[in-house]
């Protein structure tokens, strides 16, 4: 999880079970978007951000052909908590990490 998503969203995901480590529990909060991004893709979990900036370096990535784990994005004031909970946990059921390499999912979902 980026900074900028909602600790209510990490608590809801994680009282349902979902593996989730936010940057503030693996110290790496202070980190740029790009750092931040590859550490993501060096421990294999895709990134879950509300950031434009976020959403930029991997539309960077992308274009730049460098690796990633993949990032879901939400915009903050398109979706409730509870919205975005209910998206996290349907891609946590449905999918596998490695299923999110190079990608980038806007939720909610379209």
């Amino acid at each position: 999880m980026d900074v900028h998503v909602p600790r209510a969203v990490t608590v809801a995901l994680q009282a349902d079970g979902v593996d989730v480590l936010t940057a503030q529990q693996d110290g790496s909060a202070r980190l740029d978007d790009d750092d931040l991004l590859q550490r993501a893709t060096l421990l294999g979990r895709v990134m879950v951000s509300q950031d434009a900036d976020m959403l930029r370096e991997g539309s960077r990535f992308l274009r730049e052909g460098i690796e990633f784990s993949g990032i879901v994005y939400g915009r903050q004031r398109a979706l409730t908590i509870g919205q975005f909970v209910e998206s996290l946990i349907l891609i946590a059921a449905a999918t596998e990490a490695y299923e999110w390499v190079g990608r980038i999912e806007y939720i909610p979902f379209r």
